[in-house]
């Protein structure tokens, strides 16, 4: 039998696409045109996590009953606050029949899915770990792929926990890559974290020795880090909460001009006007952070009269995983940052 190639099939009791369904079918047996997945490791989103770890105190095993509380309402690993859900590593078990020969996977490869769990279907038979520092869940699972589900084969030259890690956040650093120009000058909120050290890096290459790139951060230590690893140029330290403090920051290192691209990369709420604020008119704000409230964005532009174009992170850039797994081999130092905290 077949199914819908974007998941409508697995919809419950809603005429939706599976990403904003409230639940939808994580039967396991597998329609023609889908992909079984026996799954080793979720990627929770930032967003996501952070929200559920502050939820539960911190408690890991309060972490977990909220995982399989969510997966088992909602048959797929989507948070209910953030609407965010993250990534997951496993290995191909069995390929629908209308699918075997026509792709470029066979049984048995590793893979990362680059598609979101909040429209993954998803069954937890256990929470094996819970890694709070990197958002890892490790699990013994199944997983289903759609036919229309992207994915990248994990590669053979890195520690498949180094590649997950970037892979987690591809969009990020791909779009980067299209949106800087040569010369311009770019504000990266959350320019220590994850994405936001793949945007630094990709924002120098496209901005070049005329460009320059400033990060936003909340402490000192963070701002040592990325001056130290030579990932910005300038390192701001300031509240993403506060969009005057924001502005003032950045036109002090900015020679009193406002940058023409910001992107921002926080995992906490209320940043849109700090992202909004310190871009010139005419420039581009992009929001990959999925702790953004859009309507705050558009309406926030609109009170201080701001022309900008908002770009909405979108996970999916074509090429995004050759983009971000072709930046941790340039880099040396973002190789061994990457490793040292997440592999």
């Amino acid at each position: 039998m077949r199914g819908c190639k974007y998941g409508t099939h697995r919809v419950v009791g809603e005429n939706v696409l599976p990403q904003p369904a409230k639940k939808i079918s994580n039967d396991m047996n597998i329609y023609d045109n889908e992909i079984l997945i026996d799954v080793q490791a979720l990627n929770i989103d930032s967003a996501s996590f952070t929200q559920i770890e502050e939820e539960c105190n911190h408690d890991v095993e309060k972490i977990k009953a909220k995982i399989l509380e969510i997966v088992e309402e909602k048959g797929k690993m989507q948070n209910p606050v953030t609407g965010s859900g993250g990534m997951l590593i496993g290995t191909i078990e069995k390929i629908g029949s209308d699918l075997e020969g026509k792709i470029d996977l066979k049984v048995g490869d590793k893979i990362a899915t680059l598609v979101s769990l909040s429209l993954t279907p998803l069954k937890i038979e256990e929470i094996v770990d819970i890694k709070s520092d990197i958002d890892r869940v490790e699990i013994e699972g199944k997983a289903i792929l759609f036919e229309s589900g992207i994915y990248a084969k994990l590669p053979t030259d890195m520690e498949e926990t180094l590649a997950l890690a970037a892979l987690d956040v591809a969009g990020a650093p791909a779009q980067t890559q299209k949106l800087v120009k040569e010369g311009q000058s770019v504000l990266i909120l959350g320019a220590a974290g994850k994405s936001g050290m793949l945007c630094c890096y990709e924002a120098r290459k496209k901005a070049g020795k005329t460009g320059k790139v400033i990060g936003l951060v909340i402490n000192k230590e963070q701002a040592d880090f990325i001056k130290e690893n030579d990932l910005v140029d300038e390192a701001i330290i300031v509240d993403a909460q506060n969009p005057n403090a924001v502005l003032n920051k950045v036109l002090e290192v900015n020679d009193g001009k406002e940058v023409d691209l910001s992107i921002n990369c926080v995992n906490v709420s209320n940043t849109e006007m700090s992202t909004i604020l310190p871009v010139r008119d005419g420039g581009i704000v992009y929001f990959f952070s999925m702790a953004t409230a859009f309507t705050k964005a558009a309406l926030g532009a609109e009170g201080v009269g701001k022309d900008v174009d908002m770009i909405i992170g979108n996970g999916y850039t074509k090429g995004h995983a050759d983009v971000t797994l072709t930046a941790l081999r340039e880099s040396e130092t973002l190789r061994n940052i990457f490793k040292k905290l997440y592999v």
